[in-house]
Order: structure tokens, then sequence, then C-alpha cells
């Protein structure tokens, strides 16, 4: 995994003890889906990209943490968890959620089969 500074820099930033945690927790999913994922700071957010495509973004507001998973569309997701198109669908997780991380690698791992 090639760590990008700037995303480093941006989770180090997170106020939020719980937020930085899940932060740490969501990138690793991206790197253990897609090792050579690339990194890089795009609207203010860490976006993870395969061959110059998005893969996952991760964004914090004041009380969740977001996860974006792009090229979405066939997967086959938990009922009431996700939102968004059908290309890209967002998990919003709240503090105190438990979230499966499992089931994400698995879901970022299919959404990337085909970039």
């Amino acid at each position: 995994m090639t760590q990008n500074p700037e995303v480093v820099d941006f989770i180090a930033a997170i106020k939020e003890p719980w937020q930085k945690e899940l932060a740490v927790r969501l990138r690793d999913v991206v790197h253990q889906a897609l090792p050579d994922a690339l990194e890089r700071i795009q609207y203010k957010k860490p976006h993870f990209l395969k061959n110059g495509k998005y893969v996952a973004v991760i964004s914090t507001s004041k009380d969740a943490v977001s996860f974006t998973i792009f090229n979405a569309t066939g997967l086959i997701l938990p009922e009431g968890l996700f939102e968004g198109p059908p290309e890209r669908k967002t998990i919003k997780i709240r503090q105190g959620h438990e979230v499966d991380m499992d089931q994400l690698l698995s879901l970022v791992r299919q959404a990337t089969e085909t970039l």
C-alpha cells in the first residue's frame, strides 16, 4: 500500500477520535480489497482509484463518516444501509453504529473487478 501524505494528514486532522478510527479502518478496507489503489485528496476528501477510475471516497461530517463505493450498479446491497444512484452507493456511519467491515471489503472487491 502506498500512502499519500495528504490522505495521512487528512485522517490525522479528524477531530473526533471515533471518526478518525473509522476512517483508518475504511482506508484499510480499500487497501485490502485493492492493494494497488491510488490515493489522493480531491474535493477535500480522500479518494481511492484504480486505473484512473474512482473506487471509493471517505468523507466526514459533524455526526457521521460517509463511505461511497463507485461502480456499484451490479452490487447486491444490504437493505436500508446504502443510498444514492445505482452507480455509486454511500453508507453513513454514525457513532456507536457497528459496520460489517468484511461486508464492505467484499463489496469493494466486487465493485473493482471490472475496472
